[in-house]
C-alpha cells in the first residue's frame, strides 16, 4: 500500500452546521472534517460515489491518503470515523486526522518476495503461497517503508516464513503479537498425490500382513 500515497480531492465546505451538511447531501457530497495538527479545523465535500467506492474496497481507516484541497496544502491524513445512516448504512459525515512526522498509525504493507530464483524448495517444484500478501504494521508516519521482504532463498519444500525471520524498518512492528506466517512453500500437487498413494499402499500392506498373520 505505501509504496504511493493514495490522492484523496476534497472540496472546501462553505458554511458549517446541520443545514450546510444536508445541502452537501443533496448535492451529492459526503461532509466531513480534518482535523489535527497545528492547524484550525477544515470543514470538507468529499463526492459519495467516490467515497462509497473507496469504502466498498476495504481498509479505509487505515489507508494512508495525500488529501488534496484547493487553496491549501497538501497534508497527509488517515480516516478516525465514518458515520453511517443507521437506516441505509451510507456514509453521512466523515472524520480525517492529520498526521505528524512522528504519529504512530496502523498500514497494511506489501510483502515482496526475495530469493525465488535459488531456493532449493522452488528448485524442486515447490509451490510458494503468500499467505498474507500484506501485513498490518504500526508504523511512523513519516517513515512508511514501501514494503517488506521475505527472503525464501534457503526454504526448502514445506518451510514456513513467519513475521519473527523479517528483518522490519525502525520503528515499525506488527499489530499481532503472535509469530504468524507469512508464506509457504508446499509440494506440488504430483508429488503430494503421489506420496498419499504411497502411503496408502502402505496402509493396505500393513493391513495384509495383519490379517496374514
Amino acid at each position: 500500500m505505501a509504496g504511493e500515497i493514495p490522492d484523496l480531492e476534497a472540496l472546501e465546505r462553505t458554511g458549517t452546521g446541520k443545514g450546510a451538511a444536508r445541502q452537501a447531501r443533496r448535492d451529492g457530497m459526503v461532509p466531513g472534517i480534518v482535523f489535527g495538527g497545528d492547524t484550525d479545523p477544515l470543514p470538507i465535500n468529499l463526492p459519495f460515489n467516490k467515497l462509497f467506492k473507496m469504502l466498498k474496497a476495504g481498509r479505509f481507516k487505515s489507508t494512508l491518503f495525500n488529501m488534496k484541497v484547493d487553496g491549501h496544502d497538501d497534508v497527509r491524513v488517515i480516516c478516525r470515523d465514518v458515520q453511517r445512516d443507521v437506516v441505509k448504512d451510507l456514509p453521512t459525515h466523515v472524520d480525517f486526522m492529520r498526521l505528524r512526522r512522528t504519529t504512530k498509525i496502523n498500514l497494511f504493507i506489501g510483502v515482496e518476495v526475495e530469493g525465488e530464483d535459488v531456493s532449493p524448495g522452488l528448485k524442486k517444484g515447490g509451490v510458494l503461497s503468500l499467505v498474507r500478501p500484506e501485513v498490518e504494521l504500526v508504523v511512523t508516519a513519516g517513515d512508511i517503508p514501501e514494503s517488506i521482504s521475505i527472503d525464501v532463498s534457503d526454504a526448502e519444500v514445506g518451510d514456513s516464513i513467519t513475521i519473527s525471520s523479517v528483518t522490519l524498518p525502525a520503528g515499525a512492528k506488527p499489530t499481532i503479537d503472535r509469530d504468524f506466517v507469512i508464506a509457504t512453500i508446499s509440494a506440488p500437487s504430483g508429488l503430494r498425490s503421489s506420496e498419499n498413494e504411497e502411503d496408502d499402499a502402505e496402509g493396505e500392506e500393513a493391513t495384509e500382513e495383519a490379517s496374514e498373520e
